[in-house]
């Protein structure tokens, strides 16, 4: 068995598969059939179940398909968000999940506006192609025309003296490379995270930075920013990286003379709307023992329906969680978490946290890294839980997923479970090119491999089901 899932694994990862083949051969399989039109029955012990998932899995499939088909971007606070929170809400009840909510509560909403553009005015007109961060203010539709200092990242910013931008438009570089491990996004994200707030507090008018990604398409990365307590918020956008890469050499050549650019950005703030966090069940037979927490982000930005970041992620722990109940009901609850508003500010997760705290979590697990293959088992018990740990990293190796001496730290949607201090697993995902789609337009559904999708899910399904069955405790009290 093992033998013949690893061949399958390897064949799977090995072949750049594309979405587009659901429309061929094997269109079957996306409907939940068999070629010859019967359902597709999962049975056997939990590690059965897994491997059959890692060739033959359609729910991850179906749930981020028909989100990105029949919902679209989902941008928080909105009555897009809204629409998706009560699509997820029917896919998860249509599916049999238990105890199905959506769980209110109240944010402040910014919204995009209608009109984006940077134009160089002098000395090489033309125009770049732009997208407004979040969190940031308007120009107002006559736009703003200012001189542009050039920083070659964050680190330059912070040196310069205090006033020195009056009246200038920051710009800001980096040099983001594609890395496995997505660290490389920790290096270049305070020129988006930090850097609009820094030049403001320096007088700057406004912020462009060089997108925070990896790709060489026209499409900006877009994503929230922030500003200081006392400083106001200022216009920012991000340019896309071949746009950047021609403002540097614009600088290169200009030889002192001041470039100048006309920045218009015309976002909004809504005030005070409605998001919202999906929660469901597959119920365990003892509601004593603290359930296990699957979280991903229903929401996305405007500019793209949010296939990678974070479709995927959703029909993966509810793909998951179906599998482990197939393989017959588990000791433990498994709780789905589709938290909203993550991208503007991770409102969803501190949310329900809040509303949540008394109530004890077993074990904190989330998905929110595109669908490439896991291949790096984490967790914050290595010590604590010695054995579990080694159980549920051997049972994934025949996925060719590693163990890791790495402390688990989770994902930005299970902080109940850091506000509990609880037992937290990070699945790692490839992500050498998540920054490629990240917060683009390019963040589509014909981006995802359904081979890897798949992989994620036989991953997930054989460590949720461990999880979901242990009887003690997952992560002992110091």
């Amino acid at each position: 068995m093992k033998k013949t899932i690893l061949a399958l694994t390897a064949l799977s990862l090995s072949t750049t598969a594309i979405a587009q083949q659901w429309n061929g051969p094997l269109a079957y399989l996306s409907k939940g059939q068999n070629p010859d039109g019967t359902p597709i029955e999962y049975t056997g012990d939990l590690g059965e179940v897994a491997d059959q998932a890692l060739v033959k899995d359609t729910y991850a499939w179906d749930f981020v398909e028909g989100i990105t088909t029949e919902v679209g971007p989902r941008q928080a606070g909105t009555e897009a968000e809204k629409r998706g929170r009560d699509w997820a809400v029917a896919w998860l009840t249509k599916h049999g999940f238990q105890n199905v909510a959506d769980e209110p509560f109240e944010m402040e909403t910014w919204v995009p506006g209608d009109y984006h553009r940077a134009e160089i005015l002098s000395p090489f007109p033309q125009p770049l192609v732009i997208q407004p961060l979040g969190n940031s203010a308007s120009t107002g539709i006559e736009g703003i025309t200012a001189e542009v200092i050039e920083f070659e990242n964050v680190a330059a910013l912070r040196a310069a003296p205090d006033g020195s931008l009056s009246g200038k438009i920051a710009y800001i570089s980096h040099t983001m490379t594609p890395t496995q491990d997505g660290s490389q996004y920790g290096f270049a994200g305070p020129a988006r995270w930090v850097g609009a707030g820094i030049a403001a507090s320096k007088g700057a008018v406004a912020t462009v930075i060089k997108s925070v990604g990896t790709d060489w398409h026209r499409n900006p990365h877009t994503g929230g920013t922030g500003f200081p307590e006392g400083v106001s918020a200022t216009p920012a956008g991000a340019l896309s990286l071949p746009d950047a890469a021609n403002l540097e050499r614009m600088f290169d050549r200009a030889n002192g003379k001041p470039i100048t650019m006309k920045l218009t950005l015309t976002p909004e703030r809504l005030g005070t709307t409605t998001s919202g966090n999906v929660v469901g069940e597959i119920v365990g037979r003892d509601p004593s023992l603290p359930p296990v927490l699957l979280a991903c982000h229903i929401d996305s930005w405007w500019n793209a329906p949010g296939a990678f970041d974070d479709g995927a992620g959703c029909g993966i722990i509810a793909a998951a969680a179906l599998h482990v109940s197939r393989s017959g009901q588990p000791l433990r609850t498994i709780r789905v978490l589709m938290a909203g508003a993550e991208e503007v500010g991770l409102f969803g997760s501190v949310a329900y946290s809040k509303a949540h705290i008394d109530e004890p979590i077993g074990v904190g697990l989330e998905s929110d890294f595109g669908a490439d293959r896991i291949w790096r088992f984490e967790s914050n018990f290595r010590e604590s839980n010695s054995d579990l740990h080694a159980k549920l990293a051997a049972s994934v190796a025949r996925f060719g997923v590693a163990n890791s001496t790495i402390v688990a730290r989770g994902g930005a949607d299970i902080n109940i479970s850091r506000d509990q201090g609880g037992a937290i697993i990070d699945l790692q995902q490839d992500g050498t090119r998540y920054f490629e789609l990240h917060h683009t337009p390019d963040d589509t559904l014909d981006k995802i491999d359904p081979a890897q999708l798949r992989q994620n899910v036989a991953v997930w399904t054989q460590v949720a089901g461990i999880l979901a069955n242990e009887a003690g405790p997952i992560k002992p009290k110091d």
